[in-house]
């Protein structure tokens, strides 16, 4: 607990389990912090040393611990009990991998000196989670257990970040030991190429086409500021990834994200910062089109093994990207104007927001899924934390919604994993208390974490959940359609999850006429209670999509 806390964490995620109660007794101070609190467990769990958050499946745990990694920049702490414990995080450590969320997972194990005898959750865990995390071992020894889980944070929280594994025997966690206070340190940075980052300023003073994009680990780096006063100096037509939305408001003449498709065919330069070049950026492959000279590449990455390897790239830099961003700034000096060039990518982006009206207003019947969003928009403040959790339903999320900060924007990530939202939801009430939390959910992402309501009800965590709920699974539906002419697998049934909200101890409505989403959201905005407004929508209407996917 003491090395979580010198790393800035103060949130236990977790589901009971008897491999790990010394961690718990800690987490609320022992028997004499109980009892300092009158005898209040309830009470403990929330003022002791370190908050206690218990939920229905350890994957959640996992989610809402990378979530505390994404919202606070600081490595989030899961803690599950042995065997099935372990076994049912992968995903959600996986999940941590591909996003670089500074994480810790530590784990129950059965007692070391029992081992090989069939004990109960027997099973070597670290191998299992091997490849998706940084490292992955078994504390062995209670005397320097401090140093060495203080050593776990450090790494998961030191670019590139990502997810850490620690299992723990039952007799090393349950023994007495000494160790050295926990430093809270991070890794220090390897120094970049400092002529590199001068070639990529060297390379936007000439480009007429440029184009910028910014992901998530320029969030993760802290170095959104920097960023957005670059971008913003030089007048450079930008495109946000991950969590890297918000780093330029919704509004902000540079943001270009609505005209991505006219920006990369025809961009001449497009430099990538703190986001991987995988299938959501092509590959890394810009422009090229109909003849055309496909754009030059430049890769800016927080750690040198983020480079792209696959990609022809014109110009790299590895590092602190506030230092990177830095130096280009202070060597930039404009060869070629590219005014123009941001001038009439932000007419297209203009364009294509206006002729977004009709569908975010249209009274179709069935719902179109558009018109959430049409009732939604007006009512996000500043400051609301939205979620995505889904397929179809959600790419229109990704589409119409623009945060206005940075941080309150959190999304499954490349790897693409359902069943996050209950979990990032969670945390997120945790972690922004005053601020008000929109998750957003396909009917199909529903099934997989619905039952944590319970988790938000038992801990007094107000979010508002709404369901695009088509009855299908329409990221699938449509594409086998299209490549077979039919469609199997793919229906579910237009279930009342409102019901299933309220059976646990929530609220929530359905809603079947578009005239009447936008009060059923002001009802649950108000609620104060963990609220579902499950909104009926046409299964025909699907997100449009130049490719099946295949």
């Amino acid at each position: 607990m003491a090395a979580a806390t010198a790393h800035g964490q103060q949130v236990m995620w977790t589901l009971s389990g008897a491999h790990v109660f010394p961690l718990y007794d800690a987490a609320v101070g022992g028997k004499e912090g109980v009892e300092a609190l009158g005898g209040d467990t309830r009470r403990a769990e929330r003022e002791g040393p370190m908050r206690l958050v218990d939920v229905r499946n350890e994957a959640t745990a996992v989610f809402a611990a990378e979530a505390s990694g994404k919202l606070t920049r600081n490595p989030g702490l899961a803690v599950v009990t042995a065997g099935p414990g372990v076994t049912n995080t992968v995903s959600g450590v996986a999940s941590a991998y591909f996003n670089g969320s500074p994480l810790v997972v530590m784990g129950g194990r059965a007692p070391s000196n029992r081992w090989g005898t069939g004990a109960l959750q027997e099973l070597d865990h670290p191998p299992i989670l091997q490849s998706i995390t940084k490292d992955s071992f078994t504390l062995t020894d209670p005397n320097g257990a401090a140093t060495r889980i203080d050593e776990a944070f450090s790494l998961a929280g030191s670019p590139h970040r990502g997810p850490v594994f620690v299992d723990v025997p039952l007799d090393v966690v349950f023994a007495p030991g000494e160790s050295a206070a926990p430093i809270g340190a991070r890794a220090a940075r390897e120094p970049f190429d400092e002529e590199a980052a001068r070639d990529v300023a060297e390379r936007l003073s000439r480009a007429q086409r440029p184009v910028v994009v910014l992901g998530g680990d320029v969030w993760f780096d802290a170095a959104e500021t920097t960023a957005r006063e670059l971008v913003t100096e030089l007048g450079l037509p930008t495109i946000t990834n991950g969590m890297g939305r918000g780093i330029l408001p919704k509004g902000h003449p540079c943001l270009v994200t609505r005209a991505r498709s006219k920006a990369f065919n025809n961009a001449d330069l497009v430099v990538v910062i703190g986001s991987p070049l995988d299938f959501r950026l092509g590959y890394g492959l810009f422009g090229g089109k109909d003849g055309a000279v496909p754009a030059d590449v430049v890769h800016i990455a927080d750690a040198r093994p983020q480079l792209a390897a696959h990609a022809d790239l014109a110009g790299s830099v590895a590092g602190d990207l506030n230092a990177i961003l830095t130096v280009i700034a202070n060597h930039y000096s404009e060869v070629s104007s590219h005014s123009a060039w941001l001038a009439d990518l932000q007419r297209t982006a203009q364009a294509a927001v206006a002729a977004d009206q009709e569908l975010l207003h249209s009274d179709a019947d069935p719902i179109h899924p558009a018109r959430i969003y049409g009732e939604l928009l007006p009512r996000l403040t500043d400051d609301t934390v939205v979620i995505g959790d889904g397929g179809d339903f959600v790419s229109f999320a990704g589409r119409f919604i623009e945060p206005m900060r940075p941080g309150n924007w959190l999304d499954p990530g490349p790897y693409g994993c359902l069943g996050t939202g209950l979990g990032y939801a969670a945390s997120a009430r945790v972690h922004r208390p005053d601020s008000p939390v929109v998750l957003l959910m396909g009917d199909g992402a529903a099934g997989f974490s619905l039952m944590d309501v319970d988790t938000l009800v038992r801990h007094d965590l107000p979010v508002v959940m709404v369901v695009g709920n088509n009855a299908t699974w329409g990221l699938e539906k449509h594409p086998m359609q299209f490549l077979y002419g039919y469609d199997v697998v793919a229906d579910l049934r237009p279930t009342r999850y409102d019901e299933v909200v309220t059976a646990l101890g929530g609220a929530g409505e359905t809603v079947t006429q578009p005239g009447d989403i936008g009060a059923a959201l002001d009802r649950a905005l108000a609620s104060g209670v963990p609220y579902l407004v499950n909104v009926m929508t046409d299964p025909a209407a699907a997100y449009p999509r130049s490719t099946t996917g295949i």
